[in-house]
């Protein structure tokens, strides 16, 4: 079956049918002969019958013209390059779709917050400002959307609770404030070929005890990448020095999103919780009972500038300097992210699942010849604070976001949009296209029962149970743009070694907790905006259950692997 882009006649005249005369059945047939085919979750005659329902509540707004707006990704590039011509032939609503990117979309959507200038009519912006959204108000919540303003346009069949990451975007006041169209989770990449070589297996075993698997903590990477990082592999045809991990570290936005997205939960310094720890999160930020962030520093019971969040930042310096590329630590996410395809590399611990599209080319060191996948991912390992019922890794979810400044019939023609590119009509061919997962109907289709042996442990993460523990930044951040910034600039330089990881995460946390009185001060968001703690000694916040946890006298724990197939076993 080829999942590629099709790019026939019939669906590139689609994107000149601009016109509202061709707003009908015919232009919804033609795009469903040429892209859609039996990739969907719905019949043909429920695509169809999904299809009119979009002609007809279009109706009032044909002719419009509309601006959405997304990062720069697989997913998004499908949406804007053969989505939205197709909605627009087929309704009569003039859609652009600028791709521009992730920082410039936050950019985009914090001026339209703060002037109340409509800039965009909808925004696909990431739910980790599920918190910012939730506090500030300025975003339509679409529980009541749906089910007032929005009602005449939202879809009887968008059924809402096949979107698997609606968690993420559900405030703590049981609204959902965006609408999935994109996922993806930070797992474990590792060469399951140099793994299951016996050579390796025996000379891993001989050296450190236990058998070359997938680990299953910290200490156990840590082996595998020292294994790995120098050894000669010509054995199995691999030229060139090889490494056993890889990562990036330079002094860049992007070397934030290393650390928010999770990295300090993995190490185990928040507390136990889904989506995200309770009271403290990912971010060492802790919230009150009404959820009112109270503190980062762990003076003021936080745990932003704790043990465990020094023995992270301290063990993905030391990796990245001892067993990663020389170069490694001079690159952006961007730069980082095709690395590993190249075919040098034995794990990466960090490693996104929307590189997953790019790392399964043909003619790639990584894949074999009959299109399966040299590597393999898994859960990531967890660092030795981790405790069971914490969360383990992140997930990004994309969503669609309406604000409270768009004129309603303008929202109206977005939602619309948004719900014709999430459809079930239209999201399995999509998923194919970016490997992004948003329904449960989708990642349960044949198509990916089909096609999972190539696409090494996606579909079977996605369908597993595991997956609820990667999630994205929760409701305990209540000013995501704000404090986000503050990341990469701290912890870039504990990176560069201008500061020790304690200082960089002491003058961190320092920095969160000022954005924090300033939005107290401030009062704009109400009775759910930051309330600090007076300082105490931090002893006395060690000292008590969770987090911030003190300091354990050994860091290096057992190391634990487990067989790659065991672990898939284990899921069904």
């Amino acid at each position: 079956m080829n999942f590629r882009m099709k790019t026939t006649t019939a669906l590139v005249s689609l994107g000149l049918m601009a016109s509202p005369a061709f707003a009908d059945m015919e232009a919804a047939k033609a795009f469903l002969d040429a892209e859609i085919g039996d990739l969907s979750s719905l019949t043909r005659a429920e695509q169809e019958a999904e299809m009119q329902w979009f002609i007809d509540a279009a109706q009032p707004f044909s002719g419009m013209e509309i601006k959405v707006v997304s990062e720069t990704i697989d997913t998004h590039s499908y949406e804007s390059k053969v989505l939205a011509p197709a909605f627009t032939a087929i309704t009569g609503i003039k859609v652009t779709h600028d791709l521009i990117g992730e920082g410039d979309v936050v950019e985009k959507l914090q001026t339209q917050m703060q002037s109340g200038e409509n800039i965009y009519d909808g925004y696909v912006n990431d739910s980790d400002l599920i918190g910012t959204h939730w506090r500030y108000q300025q975003v339509r919540n679409l529980t009541d959307w749906m089910a007032g303003e929005g009602a005449d346009v939202t879809s009887p069949t968008l059924d809402i609770d096949d979107f698997v990451g609606l968690s993420f975007t559900t405030g703590p006041d049981g609204k959902v404030y965006q609408l999935p169209t994109q996922q993806f989770a930070n797992l474990y990449w590792f060469r399951y070929d140099w793994f299951n070589d016996d050579k390796n297996k025996a000379d891993f075993k001989e050296k450190y005890g236990y058998d070359l698997g997938v680990p299953v903590n910290w200490s156990a990477y840590e082996d595998i990448a020292e294994f790995f990082t120098g050894r000669d592999l010509s054995h199995l045809g691999v030229e060139g020095e090889v490494f056993g991990n890889m990562d990036y570290g330079k002094k860049d936005p992007s070397l934030g999103w290393r650390y928010t997205d999770a990295w300090m939960s993995m190490a185990g310094m928040g507390d136990k919780g889904e989506p995200n720890g309770l009271p403290v999160d990912e971010w060492g930020i802790r919230v009150n009972e009404n959820s009112q962030p109270v503190g980062s520093c762990v003076a003021r019971g936080g745990a932003t500038n704790s043990p465990a969040a020094v023995y992270a930042v301290t063990k993905a310096i030391e990796w990245l300097q001892k067993y990663s590329p020389p170069a490694a630590a001079g690159m952006t996410f961007s730069e980082a992210g095709p690395i590993p395809a190249q075919g040098n590399v034995a794990q990466q611990m960090f490693w996104y699942t929307a590189f997953t599209a790019a790392s399964v080319k043909p003619d790639l060191p990584v894949m074999n010849e009959d299109g399966t996948p040299k590597w393999r991912m898994a859960p990531s390992p967890h660092g030795v604070y981790w405790e069971e019922g914490m969360k383990v890794g992140y997930q990004d979810a994309g969503s669609w976001t309406l604000m409270q400044s768009t004129p309603v019939d303008r929202a109206k023609a977005a939602w619309l949009y948004a719900q014709f590119v999430t459809s079930k009509t239209v999201d399995v061919k999509k998923a194919h296209t970016g490997l992004t997962f948003i329904r449960e109907s989708t990642i349960q289709h044949d198509s990916f029962t089909e096609r999972a042996d190539k696409l090494g442990g996606l579909v079977e993460f996605y369908r597993s149970p595991a997956r609820v523990q990667w999630s994205p930044t929760g409701t305990n951040v209540p000013d995501y743009p704000k404090l986000a910034q503050l990341w990469w600039q701290n912890i870039g330089d504990a990176m560069s070694g201008a500061k020790t990881p304690q200082e960089a995460l002491d003058a961190l946390c320092a920095d969160q907790e000022r954005v924090l009185e300033r939005l107290e001060r401030a009062g704009i968001q109400g009775d759910i905006g930051p309330k600090l703690n007076e300082e105490m000694d931090p002893e006395h916040w060690l000292s008590q259950p969770g987090a911030p946890k003190a300091k354990l006298e050994n860091e290096d724990e057992e190391p634990v692997t487990i067989a790659y197939d065991e672990l898939i076993k284990s899921w069904q």
